[in-house]
């Protein structure tokens, strides 16, 4: 038997419906509303099984014991320091683990753009479980949601409570899913050529700092990234660019060598290509 509350010690806000509906069709305030939230200590026999889908996301961050989850693609094990993000409109079930439960933060999420944000990122039926290098931020945000709802109703509540989830959100986007494979592998190849932008570093080069042949590590690093290396490599000059244009006196032959281009042609090229403007140009623009 699953039980969906009722635990000694809980906190649980459920925004009323029309209120939902009220905050959803006020301008500016559509892009995400919290309709639930709460923290469940202990929670024995906690879980749900949702044949008939609902129209929120479900967020839970399970901070001790364990539990599972289940969706379409499976049934997949939650354990403490792991969350669970479950797509709106999707068929699910989850319950906390008979000998020992889980103790959760969680929220429910609405919008069309949570949607397809959690579709971007990855967060899908065949991905529920996250797994954040530190949970804490995470959770002290969702108990920043929670206080929030706790306060009272008011759009400006509300809108403090969605810009908590959407930050929890993002930083779950930026995450490895649960047994992720290759993930620290990238991790480390990111960091390295964030500090070797004016070095040239191939991709064979990287893959077999890895001890990966050069196709999976581009497959692996396109699939973790979102951009093939080279792109990625050019982002983090251009980027490095940008910062010395508007922040120093230096030529653009003397950045173009300083980010890693020492054919400074070549670079104004790829500069502009990014940019739609050359460097020149851009250090010129009004900012700030």
């Amino acid at each position: 038997m699953l039980i969906p509350d009722g635990f000694p010690g809980q906190r649980m806000l459920v925004l009323p419906r029309p209120r939902v509906r009220e905050f959803q069709n006020q301008p500016g305030t559509a892009g995400l509303i919290v309709t639930d939230c709460g923290y469940f200590p202990r929670a024995d026999l906690h879980g749900r099984r949702r044949t008939q889908p609902v129209g929120q996301a479900v967020v839970m961050a399970c901070v001790d014991g364990s539990g599972w989850c289940e969706t379409e693609a499976g049934r997949f094990p939650v354990n403490q320091g792991q969350v669970v993000v479950l797509p709106p409109r999707q068929p699910h079930a989850y319950g906390a683990d008979t000998n020992n439960p889980w103790t959760l933060w969680w929220f429910h999420a609405a919008s069309r753009e949570v949607e397809d944000f959690l579709t971007a990122a990855g967060m899908t039926t065949e991905n529920p479980v996250r797994r954040p290098r530190d949970l804490y931020p995470v959770v002290s945000l969702i108990s920043e949601v929670v206080s929030w709802m706790e306060r009272d109703t008011t759009t400006t509540s509300l809108n403090a409570a969605a810009g908590a989830a959407w930050h929890a959100l993002t930083l779950l986007a930026s995450e490895r899913v649960r047994g992720d494979e290759g993930g620290d592998v990238i991790e480390h190849a990111t960091a390295y050529l964030r500090a070797h932008i004016a070095d040239r570093v191939t991709v064979p080069e990287l893959a077999a700092m890895a001890s990966l042949s050069t196709s999976h590590f581009s497959a692996l690093f396109k699939r973790h990234v979102g951009y093939p290396v080279l792109q990625y490599q050019t982002m983090l000059r251009m980027s490095r660019a940008r910062e010395l244009l508007d922040t120093t006196s230096a030529t653009v032959a003397a950045i173009a060598a300083e980010v890693g281009y020492p054919d400074s042609f070549y670079f104004a090229r790829q500069f502009k290509k990014v940019h739609g403007m050359t460097a020149r140009e851009y250090r010129d623009q009004h900012k700030g």
